[in-house]
């Protein structure tokens, strides 16, 4: 259901686990189709996780492509669908620079050539980095404004170092990719699962959307969004929001204390995963700020996400509550959820797009018609 002057339809439907979406300069979207694949739960915990994700049809064969969608006729409906890409490993993040298609997959960064128009790739990729698999396995991308640049969100492998620390060297971080040298580095760190990126315009700051730690409650700690600064510690896995101590985790003083206050709250377990930037006056009734989608709990006692909001921004900071701009995806007596939310992002006509993984569809938000 759609917020109060906009209305909601199906831009593409029939998808395999839609995740995240890429807008091309010619109106084309990119969908990365692509699921879980969990190993051998380790704790009751895991087992619990998988179970729920199997439940949600969140665990099975991947797709691992990624379909392109065409609107040719401007209708609202993508009538025009290919394969773009296929045998990946659960891809994710996309961006296109020049001439070059970029893709996260779970294992690392990878580069196609890409002609304008094409509706599909062919031609082998060339990886520019490796990633460590397995845990949160998305890695999303965002160009730098200036395209010299990406910026890929890697999540950590466990819930709260739960193997030990060495196997989550190098996650739960942020990282910048030199694309002439190739060279990567830690962007910012202490981050769980980082994934939705986006860049506040005005002030040219990057943002993300955090999934935070399990086990502590219904509402401790908030999932949050926040800006990211260069060389920051956000707190994983020793302390969050701050400096507030997580007793279940070996301690390190020292990482506590220069540990970052994220800016803001997005509440207990929201699994807040899509980011993008709102400009004013796409949507009538929402000025400038953040989308984010909302892919919703599963273990919490009354269940939270499972909707589309927004944040309204002012001066390139957060200034007031979030907004619903899509809702419905889960059942009055939460028993049924129809849909999640995951990957948000604007149309070249200045719809708002989002793939919703369970419903296997990717929607369209624009202006309701005018009686």
């Amino acid at each position: 259901m759609a917020a109060a002057g906009l209305k909601v339809n199906a831009f593409a439907t029939g998808l395999k686990h839609p995740r995240w979406l890429q807008v091309l300069p010619n109106g084309d979207v990119t969908v990365a189709e692509a699921l879980f694949l969990p190993g051998r739960p380790q704790s009751l915990f895991g087992y619990a996780m998988v179970s729920t994700m199997k439940r949600a049809a969140a665990v099975g064969v991947s797709p691992n492509r990624i379909t392109l969608l065409r609107d040719a006729d401007g209708d609202g409906v993508a009538e025009v669908r290919d394969t773009f890409l296929q045998d990946l490993s659960q891809p994710f993040g996309m961006a296109l620079l020049g001439d070059t298609f970029y893709v996260g997959n779970t294992d690392g960064v990878v580069a196609f050539p890409y002609q304008a128009g094409a509706t599909r790739i062919t031609a082998p990729g060339r990886k520019l980095t490796s990633f460590e698999p397995g845990g949160h396995w998305t890695r999303s991308l965002l160009p730098s404004p200036d395209g010299r640049k990406l910026y890929a969100g890697v999540g950590s492998l466990s819930n709260i170092g739960d193997n030990g620390l060495a196997v989550e060297a190098g996650r739960a971080c942020i990282y910048e990719l030199d694309l002439a040298s190739g060279h990567k580095r830690i962007f910012a760190s202490g981050l769980r699962n980082p994934v939705g990126l986006a860049w506040e315009p005005q002030t040219g700051q990057l943002w993300t959307v955090v999934n935070e730690r399990d086990g502590l409650g219904d509402e401790t700690p908030p999932d949050y969004l926040t800006a990211v600064r260069e060389g920051g510690f956000y707190g994983w896995p020793y302390c969050y929001w701050g400096q507030t101590v997580d007793e279940r985790v070996p301690q390190d003083p020292a990482a506590v204390a220069r540990a970052l206050v994220p800016d803001y709250a997005l509440g207990g377990h929201t699994a807040s995963l899509g980011l993008c930037w709102l400009p004013a006056g796409t949507l009538p009734g929402f000025g400038e700020g953040m989308v984010i989608g909302q892919h919703g709990s599963w273990n919490r006692s009354t269940l939270s996400g499972y909707r589309v909001v927004f944040v309204p921004f002012a001066n390139g900071r957060p200034a007031g509550p979030p907004r619903d701009i899509l809702t419905g995806f889960l059942a009055p007596d939460e028993q049924v959820s129809y849909g999640r939310p995951v990957g948000v992002a604007i149309a070249r006509d200045g719809a708002l797009l989002v793939a919703d993984d369970v419903g296997d569809v990717v929607w369209r938000v624009t202006a309701a018609q005018q009686g």
